[in-house]
């Protein structure tokens, strides 16, 4: 009885899934390569993207109804095609954050050797 009292009605689980193509979709659109002013994606956004996966993917294991409507199959197909959005981008999302680990090492570099530069002068003082 208390394991019927946890699941979802049909209806609140398609107004979940709407809800999490909704947060999805604004995901991606942040994860959209601007050709212009190309950036990587920000920590923030991928820490709700990797939330907002793993949230939805727990209770879509547990809770999804064997009946399925209309308005619920249509959001599963949503569900499903921005997924396949995402793997789609993965390739230009990883490029971008492999090209920000090089920026960041190079200015690790960069800073280092000034210390290094700085203690130097500093004992020939």
């Amino acid at each position: 009885m208390e394991r019927l009292m946890l699941d979802l009605t049909e209806a609140q689980f398609t107004e979940n899934l709407r809800q999490t193509n909704r947060r999805l979709r604004f995901c991606l659109e942040g994860l959209a390569p601007d050709r212009v002013h190309p950036t990587s994606p920000t920590p923030q956004l991928i820490s709700e993207l990797l939330s907002e996966l793993v949230r939805s993917g727990a209770w879509l294991r547990r809770d999804l109804p064997e009946s399925q409507g209309h308005q619920l199959r249509a959001e599963l197909a949503e569900y499903r095609q921005n997924l396949e959005c995402l793997r789609e981008r993965m390739p230009a999302i990883h490029s971008h954050l492999l090209a920000e680990k090089a920026r960041l090492e190079a200015e690790r570099t960069r800073i280092e050797s000034a210390v290094e530069w700085a203690q130097g002068s500093r004992q020939t003082l």
